[in-house]
């Protein structure tokens, strides 16, 4: 099967991107290392290719209630320009994707993610019956990127035609970038500030390599990073990755991610979550620091004692903190900071305390 490219697949090959498979697009693991554009982007700044993730656009008179049906956050609460992380669950509360949805003047966006996008289509189509909307899948015929990193905003807010004065966390605007309509928001996948940026598919190269080429004249160059560096970025902040922390094995409680649900309206799986939020989850995700320097990967058995208690979700060697760290879905009683677990790798019980989520933030800037 021909692996779908973004409209940046050139770039990535002129840049020395190491390609491969990723939920069938051809994307770039890493460029120079891992660990390079990892501190690059903690210290700096790096642009992430995205276009891979899923953008849909939902209009008409009905949108906004089709979107709060099938959202578990509420969506009519989202003001003109603003950004809502949210999931959409089965009935039985197991999650279907986590999606960014952004209220712009004339539409919603849904940004999903790569692997789930097809999937979603087809639940949306299903739940659309008696909604007057029109859902347009543009994925393929834009581009998306993120620029992450301490210096982004400034050094953007000197070349991007969209002003980003005043420009919140979780907020968007839409302008014009070589005469075409682009998008904005200061969001991102990394635990830094940024921007993800949305531009035709055919102005992506032209814009990209004039973003670069002027941040480096300015003394402050913008590099690439790869899949490798976003993964370890995003693990450090303890953000939740789908088919890792996320599945439709578990709910959003369970999940650690009650903070985008809103129980108090109707969508699909409420009624399990509310079930689940007013007895408690049996089990939850949590951080552990794991000693020794094999990393705990997904699927290692987490133990207390002689009985299993639960699993990692994701682990890394954390570039930041020097730290080996790993998230993991155990039983509710063995949750708490400070508990004493084992991690099983490879048949080798490796000592792992359970400590508080985030692993990273961000220092405050100036």
């Amino acid at each position: 099967m021909t692996m779908l490219k973004t409209p940046l697949n050139e770039f990535h090959r002129r840049q020395g991107g190491r390609l491969v498979d990723f939920v069938g697009w051809e994307m770039p693991l890493l460029y120079r290392s891992i660990i390079d554009e990892h501190v690059y982007t903690r210290e700096h700044c790096s642009v992430f290719d995205v276009s891979h993730m899923g953008r849909v656009e939902f209009r008409g008179a009905g949108a906004e209630a089709l979107l709060q049906r099938l959202a578990t956050r509420n969506v009519e609460k989202l003001e003109l320009g603003q950004c809502g992380y949210s999931h959409m669950c089965k009935e039985d509360g197991g999650i279907l994707d986590d999606v960014i949805i952004s209220r712009l003047e004339d539409r919603f966006l849904v940004v999903c993610n790569a692997s789930n996008r097809e999937k979603l289509l087809g639940w949306f189509d299903r739940h659309r019956r008696g909604f007057d909307v029109d859902i347009r899948d543009r994925t393929l015929e834009t581009a998306m990127v993120a620029i992450q990193g301490p210096e982004a905003m400034d050094s953007l807010a000197k070349l991007l035609p969209i002003p980003l004065d005043g420009l919140k966390r979780y907020h968007c605007r839409t302008g014009r970038v070589m005469g075409a309509e682009a998008y904005v928001a200061r969001s991102g996948y990394t635990g830094e500030d940024g921007v993800e940026i949305i531009v035709p598919a055919g102005l992506a190269m032209a814009a990209l390599e004039a973003l670069l080429e002027r941040t480096a004249a300015a003394g402050r160059p913008i590099k690439p990073a790869g899949l490798g560096a976003r993964d370890t970025l995003r693990l450090e902040a303890a953000m939740p990755l789908y088919g890792h922390e996320l599945t439709e094995d578990w709910d959003s409680i369970t999940a650690g991610q009650a903070w985008c649900v809103d129980l108090g309206k109707e969508f699909i799986g409420q009624p399990v979550l509310r079930r689940i939020a007013e007895e408690g989850p049996r089990r939850r995700i949590i951080g552990l620091e794991v000693e020794g320097q094999r990393i705990a990967r997904q699927g290692c058995s987490i133990r207390r004692g002689d009985q299993q208690v639960g699993f990692v979700t994701s682990g890394v060697q954390s570039p930041t903190l020097g730290k080996n760290i790993a998230m993991g879905l155990v039983d509710t009683p063995c949750s708490q900071p400070g508990m004493q677990l084992e991690v099983d790798i490879r048949g080798t019980a490796a000592k792992a305390t359970v400590v508080p989520l985030p692993f990273y933030k961000r220092p405050k800037q100036k």
